[in-house]
């Protein structure tokens, strides 16, 4: 609404102006043309007073005041024409900067879209589908394979796997027994299940975490733009000019030269157009900036916070090592498993047929046992490979991380571990921002504290905070002291949602994350790789120098102009068409952020 207001303003100004220059020049009535422009005038002069007022009572500055006073006073001294071309100025301006600070249409339509919407209540043998905001505690709840917990709840029967990657961002499956709590938003596994339900739909996990991207949304941090913090020494500057060249002269058109050239082309163009240009550069290079703003921010930001699964590393499970405990060699262990595994469909038997290198074998006599493994005959062997406890009574050394343990002929065998596999250039990012004078790298986490810690040495990351849920995400970034902010939040997920609406830029790794995640961020990464977000700080970095070179330019040459036309020598319409020449200096130089350096 507000861009759709700004191009009105201007499309207003650019007819109500031909219709005044066709009276004036071509039916040749002066006098109507600047009854029309100065209505004109003063009606936009109006609005943007009230958007002043509105813009001063939240906290913030601008130059309107300026531009509202250089065309009250040039239409005061009958130079209408000076202030059509300040009109078109400031509405071009106003409607360059709201094209520049484009929003995402829809925040939450994702979450909202996979947000359970019926369960299946159960009442003695009968099943029946409800609506979900019709769950009561105490309901039974039928979750058939597959499907999505409608609510938190407790396992009335079981076991089986849960995956909670929308809650935690971890891809490991997460094995639950009868008693156990379940999350609403996790997925269920292979074998149907019923449960209790502890909590409402409006009470649950995944309801949760809609409500705090919109809380994050509705409180967004409070941000200073460059333009703003020039506004005001300019405005008194100007002010002081006018002042000065009225008093000495004794003419009040004197006033309205000196304003005219004052008009704040450069705060208004130069850095709308810069932040444009830098958004474009940055859309080239794969990342969509989503408004100019997040620029200004991502270059002064002084912490990153990444999430580990998805982000900075690949999201998938990959076996890591291969342990035997016998004479069996590594090859022939991967292949026992892999092959007992092979008709399964749990995501460790996926990753372990996908590592295994040699031929695997047949596997007859297959019965998988939900959330414990399978045992399968294999060249006249029993074979079993999953938990410990189900290949083995005997008390093994496990593995500190997700592993799949086997057995041949009851003889326990080893071991299979997986992890999740590093990015290959998160090293290098890390390296790049610290180059870029990012000095603190915090990676906030789901996962357990051991694998978070190694991974971040690994990468270079500075601080780790492990097995975090998004409400905890979002404390982590609300608790980091004044000296680490603004601070930006990488993600990929959809429980990374909340942390990135909060957090002063979110950046969402959206060539594989959910929809959610992007729409949350500031800025989304459409290639699957990581080195784009220290790309973005330098683009950002990039962009703000040339911006700020640009206003300054902007600012040296309308002090001098003003300084000249303080004498008299500068008539308004004149110094209305060196506001354009102003422009195009300022213009052409905010255009070199589309460029590399």
């Amino acid at each position: 609404m507000q861009q759709l207001r700004e191009y009105k303003r201007f499309w207003f100004v650019i007819v109500l102006g031909a219709i005044a220059l066709w009276l004036q020049f071509v039916n040749h009535q002066a006098g109507w043309a600047q009854i029309l422009v100065t209505v004109l005038g003063v009606f936009l002069a109006l609005l943007m007073f009230i958007d002043m007022v509105k813009t001063l009572r939240s906290g913030k500055f601008g130059v309107d005041l300026l531009a509202i006073t250089a065309v009250i006073a040039t239409l005061a001294v009958s130079e209408y024409w000076a202030a059509l071309i300040v009109l078109l100025m400031l509405t071009g301006g106003d409607a360059l900067e709201d094209f520049a600070a484009r929003r995402a249409n829809s925040e939450l339509q994702e979450l909202l879209n996979n947000s359970p919407q019926t369960a299946h209540r159960a009442v003695g043998d009968d099943i029946a589908d409800v609506a979900i905001n019709e769950v009561v505690v105490g309901d039974r709840l039928l979750v058939r394979p597959g499907e999505v917990m409608p609510v938190d709840g407790t396992l009335l029967t079981g076991p089986t796997t849960v995956n909670e990657a929308s809650l935690t961002g971890e891809a490991r499956p997460i094995d639950k027994q009868v008693g156990e709590t379940v999350m609403s938003g996790s997925v269920n596994g292979e074998a149907s299940i019923y449960l209790r339900a502890d909590q409402t739909a409006d009470n649950s996990q995944y309801q949760n975490i809609v409500r705090l991207v919109k809380q994050a949304e509705s409180q967004p941090a409070k941000f200073v733009r460059m333009a703003d913090r020039y506004a005001v020494p300019f405005t008194l500057l100007a002010y002081v000019i006018a002042g000065i060249a009225w008093g000495f002269s004794g003419d009040p058109v004197r006033f309205a030269e000196v304003l005219v050239v004052a008009s704040p082309c450069p705060l208004i163009l130069a850095a709308p157009i810069a932040l444009i240009s830098g958004m474009s550069r940055a859309s080239r290079n794969g990342i969509i900036v989503k408004t100019g703003t997040t620029l200004e921010k991502l270059a002064q930001v002084k912490t990153f916070a990444f999430d580990k699964t998805g982000t900075i590393t690949q999201g998938k499970l990959v076996v890591d090592q291969i342990v035997p405990v016998t004479a069996i060699s590594q090859a022939d262990l991967l292949q026992l498993a892999a092959s007992a595994e092979q008709h399964s469909g749990h995501v460790l038997a996926q990753s372990l047929v996908a590592a295994s290198t040699e031929k695997l074998l047949p596997a007859a006599d297959v019965n998988e046992t939900t959330a414990q493994g399978v045992q399968a005959n294999i060249d006249g062997q029993t074979i079993r490979a999953g938990k410990a406890e189900f290949v083995t009574d005997k008390p093994v050394d496990k593995a500190d991380k997700t592993a799949v343990y086997v057995s041949a002929a009851g003889i326990y065998q080893g071991y299979v571990s997986f992890s999740d596999k590093l990015r290959p250039e998160a090293k290098d990012t890390m390296a790049d921002l610290h180059r870029l004078g990012v000095h603190n790298l915090v990676m906030i986490s789901g996962d357990r504290q051991p694998i978070a810690k190694q991974i971040a040495a690994e990468v270079g990351i500075d601080q780790v905070h492990a097995e975090c849920l998004p409400a905890d995400k979002i404390n982590v970034l609300a608790e980091l002291p004044a000296d680490q902010r603004p601070v930006a939040m990488v993600g990929d997920g959809i429980n990374d949602a909340p942390s990135l609406a909060t957090a002063d830029v979110g950046i969402a790794m959206g060539a594989h994350g959910a929809t959610a995640a992007s729409e949350s961020a500031d800025a989304v990464v459409l290639k699957d790789d990581l080195t784009r977000v220290s790309a973005a700080r330098d683009i950002a970095q990039w962009t703000m120098r040339i911006a700020r070179q640009a206003v300054l330019i902007g600012i040296v040459i309308c002090t001098v102009l003003m300084v000249i036309a303080s004498f008299g020598v500068i008539p308004a319409i004149i110094g209305a068409v060196f506001q354009e020449v102003v422009d195009t200096v300022t213009i052409l130089y905010a255009l070199r952020a589309r460029t590399d350096r």
